[in-house]
Parts: structure tokens; C-alpha cells; sequence
């Protein structure tokens, strides 16, 4: 190909100049800019992935008075008879002055209804991933890493799940380009349902994808604990006092013995004299038998008559029956003493085989969940209204409903506009970026035509639903979270182009 020698300023002029995001790309005809969601098609600047309307409803509450609008409410929180316009695919409303894309009205239950529909830059934004699992992962505080580079760290583990806390602020910005740009590429897969590989410092490498059971060490969580165990002696107790003498579950944070605790004792089980390791707690309750790993119940543990002491003389007699379990069941060991109070093997009885699977259907199957979480800004309201903080206290009064692409939002109290979405709620490829970096999100401001003019929104630029549903917007059914590739609604469409999405 022959060199280009003609002057920059002619070779820039045969390029659109985006103004979607702070970068401002120069694309050439038939190219995409860096986020990949803006092209140059024939000398015109389009959106690579349509608006998407939400067919047959979506989460969007009209926020009625106790007067007569109120009584004509049926009670639809969905509101499924009517389409919802959400802001994937909307395009943003950089650089800051120019009004949301589309600010769309329609009536529900004769309410004159506006939704403002805008997609966000988010610099200030990140994921909390919920990891269903007693699985060690790693420390509290631990550093979480991907490709190597920071980009979160771990949270207090909640009951029967650990919990982290990926992106924010100080990865995407605060580091090293490659973090940042690592940090965003990891949040923008996790957000889109794709799979993450994370290594926790000091901790286990994890396989993470939202509605999907997670992977630990290269193997796949199967059950979430039915509880600790002190709370799984409380709940079989009553099954398992005619088949056993005593039983151990065996917990990382609360280890349960049958005899010891309440339930036993409500019971009048005998003391059977086996003693557990570790902190007591309350009669029954044991904090610390073993470290925390990936073995029986979240400990290290892979015999379990590691974590006993010697059986007490003055109580324990021979073929006293042990059971030590698991807080999932999915590990069971059953013993008998001998003559000198040791447990030693034996075949487990068909009823208490029968509990361990009962404890078992009881455990949920282990999940990931992940929540996108972001700050809606300065110039993200000003695609609303021209006096920013209106919009902020019409949403702590209740009168402006805020989702995410059409998924209910669940907005912090206190100050600004925090605000967390589960992201199986929301359609498939919602979240794009832009490599400053940041993720690009979806968010709909929902109220009465009224309170929007109200709160200064740019009522010049309202337009009737019925202008938006063009041939070229993506349809999607609500919380349709598994795409069947052979459906028409799960394609986008690109001036005429169908492309699998």
C-alpha cells in the first residue's frame, strides 16, 4: 500500500470526531472508535448496539398520590402491559450539556408518565460479587487480582457466602494504566455475565460468573451450607436422636455438637463425653476447631477426628455411635468407640445416610451474584434536568423511580445518587466502556410528566414512546437473563445489519 503523504489535517478531516465520551476518537468510514460502540458508517456517526425495549413490561413503578390516580393503580408493580424503554444502547449525554438521548412519554394508568433514558460514564463505579460457597478464598482484606494487576479486595463473608469488592475509583484511575485498564476490562465481563478468573492473595484462584455456580481451585461449588453448625444441630436434631448417640458439624465458624447444645439437652440425650477442639462459645457452640481451607465445612480440615480431643472417661462408653458431618452433608464420616474410647470406622446406618442427603436437598446450589454499584454524577443529571440536585431529591422523595437498564435499582441512602443493580435483571450486553477508563451503564429515571417539568427536566426534548419503537431497537423480554441463540429478540441490529449480540 502506498504511503499516505497528504497533510494530517486532510487525513483527520476524512474521519467523524466522536464527542460520546472524553476521548474523542477520529474514526474512519467502516471503523469502530476504541469502545467499540460508535462507527463511521458511510460518513455517519451510529450506535453499534441499538436502544433496548424492554416488550411487555419492566420494573418501572409509576409513583402515584393517595388521591384518585392512586385508586385506579391495580397493583402491577411491573406494569406488564405497556413496553419500557431502557438506556442500553441509548447513548450518553457527554460532554455534559446536551440532554439525555431520549426523555420518552407515555400514559400508564392515565398517568402522563416521562422516563429519561441515558447511558452513565462511570468512573466512580465497581461490583459486589457474592460467591456462595464455605470454600476459604481468602483473607478478609485480602488483595483480588486479575491477569495479576489489583483490582479489588475481599469483604466480610456473610452466611454461607464470601463476598468481594471489585473496580472503584482507585483501581481505574488511581493506578497503573494496566490496572486500570485491567480493572475495567474485568468489571465490564462480570457485568455482561461472562467469566472471570481471580486469584485472591495469599488465597484461592476463582472462577467467577454471574448465575453460575463458582469454580475453587479448578473445582465447581455444588451446595450452599444449610447453616452453621450449631443451627444445623438445631434443625436435625429430633431426626437424628433415635439413630446416634452423637453427632459433630463440622463449621469453620460455629462447629455443632449435638449432646452439648440446647436442642440436645431439649431433647435428654445423653452426654456422650466427646470433646471438639478449638473456643467454646455457649454449651454446644465451638469457634476455631481447625484453620479455615477448603476442606469439611470451610476448615482445613480432611479428617475429621482431627479436630477431637480424647473422649472423657467419666462419660463415654464403648460402641458409643459418631456421626461428624458437614454443613452441605456432602462430607460424612460415621464411627463407633472401642474399649478404650477411640472412634474407629464403621458402615453408616441407612437413616442417617437419609439425613445426610436431607441436609443436602436443604442446601441451595451455589451461586455468584454480582451487583453493579455506581455514583450518578454531576453531568449524568444534567441530561435530566439543568438544576442537577432536583433530580437528587426527587429520588429520596420517592417521586423519580431509578432503574438500570430496566432492572430494579436499589439506591443508598444519604447523599448523591449510589445506586446497586443485580445484573441477571438486566439484558444481555448491557454495559459497554470507554477506555479512559470507565464503564458505560445504563440508567432510566422514571416520574409524572408533571414532576418533571417540576424539577427543571428538558421538556423540549420529550417524545412519545411511539417514536422510539423503530425497526432498528433491540426487543428483549423482561429478566431475559439466558439467551436462546435461535431468538430474534436476543440479535442487535445495526442500521439494517443483523449481528448476533
Amino acid at each position: 500500500m502506498p504511503e499516505d503523504n497528504s497533510p494530517k489535517e486532510e487525513r483527520i478531516a476524512e474521519k467523524i470526531r466522536c464527542d460520546a465520551c472524553p476521548v474523542m476518537c477520529y474514526i474512519a468510514d467502516g471503523k469502530s472508535g476504541a469502545c467499540d460502540r460508535y462507527a463511521n458508517h458511510g460518513g455517519e456517526l451510529v450506535r453499534l448496539d441499538p436502544l433496548t425495549v424492554i416488550e411487555g413490561g419492566a420494573q418501572a413503578v409509576p409513583f402515584l398520590d393517595s388521591g384518585a390516580n392512586a385508586q385506579d393503580w391495580d397493583g402491577d408493580l411491573i406494569q406488564g402491559h405497556r413496553r419500557f424503554v431502557t438506556a442500553v444502547g441509548a447513548g450518553t449525554t457527554y460532554p455534559d450539556y446536551k440532554p439525555a438521548p431520549f426523555i420518552v412519554s407515555q400514559k400508564v394508568n392515565d398517568v402522563d408518565m416521562v422516563t429519561v433514558v441515558t447511558e452513565g460514564i462511570f468512573s466512580y463505579c465497581g461490583v459486589k460479587v457474592k460467591i456462595d460457597t464455605d470454600r476459604h478464598i481468602g483473607e478478609e482484606r485480602a488483595i483480588v487480582r486479575c491477569e495479576g494487576e489489583a483490582i479489588g479486595h475481599v469483604m466480610t463473608s456473610e452466611y454461607g457466602s464470601k463476598m468481594l469488592s471489585l473496580g472503584g475509583v482507585e483501581h481505574l484511575t488511581g493506578g497503573s494504566k494496566k490496572e486500570g485498564r485491567i480493572t475495567c476490562d474485568a468489571l465490564l465481563r462480570l457485568c455482561n455475565r461472562e467469566a472471570v478468573e481471580l486469584t485472591v492473595d495469599d488465597g484461592a484462584t476463582v472462577v467467577v460468573q454471574a448465575g453460575h455456580a463458582p469454580i475453587i481451585n479448578g473445582a465447581p461449588e455444588k451446595l450452599m451450607r444449610v447453616g452453621c453448625g450449631s443451627a444445623a444441630v438445631g434443625m436435625f436434631a429430633k431426626q437424628w436422636e433415635r439413630h446416634v448417640d452423637e453427632v459433630v458439624v463440622v463449621d469453620d465458624h460455629i462447629t455443632g455438637v449435638l449432646t452439648e447444645h440446647e436442642a440436645g439437652k431439649g431433647l435428654a440425650m445423653r452426654p456422650s463425653g466427646i470433646r471438639v477442639k478449638g473456643r467454646k462459645s455457649t454449651p454446644g457452640r465451638y469457634f476455631q476447631v481447625a484453620d479455615p481451607g477448603t476442606g469439611w465445612g470451610g476448615t482445613n480440615v480432611e479428617d475429621p477426628l482431627t479436630i477431637l480431643k480424647p473422649a472423657d472417661p467419666k462419660l463415654a462408653w464403648p460402641g458409643l455411635r459418631l456421626l461428624m458431618i458437614s454443613t452441605t452433608g456432602e462430607q460424612f464420616a460415621y464411627y463407633t468407640l472401642d474399649e478404650a474410647l477411640v472412634p474407629q470406622p464403621a458402615e453408616i446406618t441407612q437413616p442417617l445416610r437419609a439425613i445426610a442427603d436431607r441436609i443436602a436437598e436443604n442446601c441451595e446450589p451455589s451461586l455468584c451474584s454480582v451487583l453493579f454499584m455506581g455514583g450518578a454524577g454531576g453531568s449524568l443529571r444534567a441530561g435530566v434536568t439543568e438544576n442537577p440536585v432536583r433530580l437528587t431529591r426527587s429520588v429520596r422523595d420517592a417521586l423519580t423511580y431509578v432503574s438500570c437498564g430496566g432492572a430494579e435499582a436499589y439506591v443508598w441512602p444519604g447523599g448523591g445518587i449510589t445506586f446497586m443493580a443485580d445484573v441477571m435483571d438486566m439484558p444481555t450486553n448491557s454495559f459497554g466502556y470507554v477506555p479512559t477508563p470507565a464503564l458505560v451503564a445504563p440508567i432510566e429515571f422514571t416520574l409524572r410528566m408533571e414532576d418533571y417539568a417540576a424539577l427543571g427536566g428538558h421538556v423540549d426534548h420529550v417524545r412519545p414512546v411511539e417514536s422510539v419503537l423503530t425497526p432498528d431497537i433491540r426487543k428483549v423480554l423482561p429478566n431475559l437473563s439466558q439467551p436462546d441463540p435461535h431468538d430474534e429478540r436476543n440479535y442487535r441490529w445495526t442500521k439494517g445489519a443483523k449481528v448476533k449480540g
